[in-house]
């Protein structure tokens, strides 16, 4: 196993971003809710929106879950990352103070 190094800042930023994501399509409605035929010009356009607003509600819907799913993820990632990253500083303290040895720089950040 290589060398691994996760930017857990990074993580957590795409876990926000997701975050933002999932709200914006939850808030997003019907594009033509509110207008009728006079304001669209004709019935079949206002049928048409009908039928798209029922798709994309259903859509936006399973885009919301997913996002919300994906956002979980990455922040349940960035907490998995820095508590693993505590527990081996905190290993390596107590490994260095039973050997006598100095601690390196920048250890359990």
């Amino acid at each position: 196993m290589g060398d691994q190094e996760a930017d857990i800042a990074r993580i957590k930023e795409t876990a926000r971003a997701l975050g933002r994501i999932r709200d914006t399509f939850a808030e997003r409605a019907n594009p033509a809710e509110g207008y009728g035929v006079d304001d669209l010009g004709s019935e079949k356009i206002l049928d048409a929106f009908d039928t798209f607003a029922g798709n994309w509600k259903i859509h936006r819907r399973q885009l919301t879950e997913e996002l919300e799913k994906l956002r979980g993820i990455t922040k349940t990632a960035a907490q998995s990352y820095e508590e693993l990253d505590h527990e081996l500083a905190e290993a390596l303290r107590r490994t260095d103070e039973r050997t006598g040895k100095d601690q390196p720089k920048g250890a359990g950040r």
